[in-house]
């Protein structure tokens, strides 16, 4: 029997989010609806600072701490506050919109820290369960991306110069590739694939 981790990490969450700026964004009330399908009694917390505020500043930016609870765990999250370009806002410039938006998303990343769409936040655009490349060696993975590499037509010099500054690290080939650099440079490349 699937513990709740292992139910919620299994939703594919894919067609309830949406990208803005490079990110992918997770809809916190179909969320927050999903983790309450499996447990009724999940509750969450906004933490609020010593004033009552329901935001934390040092005076110069702001963020938010939330908690989750699920089946007894509390995964707790903190977000700063951004604007829509993702920059931190500075503590003398927020609204109420601006703190309320961090708060709800703050929430969605404390339930992907049960389960729900955490795959979004590693770079994947699939749940394990229905990802291939999950259970792929780090050889298999290498293969596939010299394979979609010559598919697409990519200029291989040109996908290495974006993986180097994607990880700040210079890459000169793909078998140089590891762990994380493998599954997000087949991530973008299966995108451009489909795309094609």
């Amino acid at each position: 029997m699937a513990n709740t981790f292992e139910k919620l990490n299994a939703v594919n969450v894919n067609d309830k989010t949406e990208r803005k700026n490079g990110l992918t964004y997770l809809s916190w009330a179909w969320a927050w609806a999903e983790v309450k399908k499996v447990d009724p009694k999940a509750t969450y917390t906004i933490y609020e600072n010593a004033d009552g505020w329901n935001y934390h500043t040092d005076g110069r930016t702001a963020w938010v701490k939330t908690g989750v609870t699920v089946d007894g765990i509390e995964h707790i999250e903190y977000l700063p506050v951004m604007d829509y370009k993702n920059k931190s806002i500075p503590a003398n410039a927020l609204t109420s919109f601006d703190v309320n938006k961090a708060i709800q998303r703050s929430l969605t990343k404390a339930c992907a820290r049960h389960g729900l769409g955490l795959y979004i936040y590693a770079g994947e655009d699939l749940p394990e369960a229905d990802n291939p490349s999950a259970t792929m060696s780090d050889d298999d993975k290498c293969a596939e991306i010299k394979r979609l590499i010559e598919q697409t037509n990519t200029d291989t010099v040109v996908y290495l110069l974006s993986m180097s500054k994607h990880f700040k690290r210079e890459i000169q080939s793909v078998d140089e590739m590891k762990g994380a650099e493998l599954d997000y440079g087949l991530m973008r490349i299966r995108e451009k694939a489909r795309t094609k």
